[in-house]
């Protein structure tokens, strides 16, 4: 999203402005000037400077996809070892399994695991700890 846009060279305020809406300042065919240079290091806003159009566009164009397209980071928060498999009608396979490490919560993503091939990976629909439901089962149950 455009916040401000202006006409003329880079200064303390734009630097400003950027800062507080955490944005970057896109500049064409201008200089900043030496205080909003000095207030850009100091704030660690990112100041980029063209000359030619082309650039800038590709450059806001590159952007604006790399906001669309999130980045996942995967977290191990627990394992746990499947001790036996029950299949049920209208439900499908359930596993039963011991955790090993760490806990298992409800909701989560899970990978199942077979000699080193991933046989299932999805999320978890229920979680129980012997017959009753739970949120999240810890290491040793």
């Amino acid at each position: 999203r455009i916040i401000h846009t202006a006409v003329g060279a880079i200064n303390e305020s734009d630097v400003t402005l950027a800062n507080a809406s955490n944005g970057i300042i896109i500049g064409f065919n201008v200089r900043p000037d030496s205080g909003a240079k000095r207030a850009a290091e100091q704030e660690n806003v990112d100041l980029r400077l063209h000359r030619v159009i082309y650039d800038v566009i590709e450059e806001i164009e590159s952007a604006m996809k790399g906001m669309l397209d999130p980045e996942y980071e995967e977290k191990v928060i627990g394992q746990a070892e499947v001790r036996q498999t029950f299949k049920v009608s209208k439900v499908g396979t359930i596993a039963g399994c011991y955790v090993t490490e760490g806990k298992i919560t409800r909701n989560a993503g899970v990978r199942v695991i077979r000699d080193g091939i991933v046989i299932f990976e999805g999320k978890l629909d229920t979680l129980k700890r012997f017959k009753d439901d739970a949120k999240e089962v810890a290491k040793g149950y």
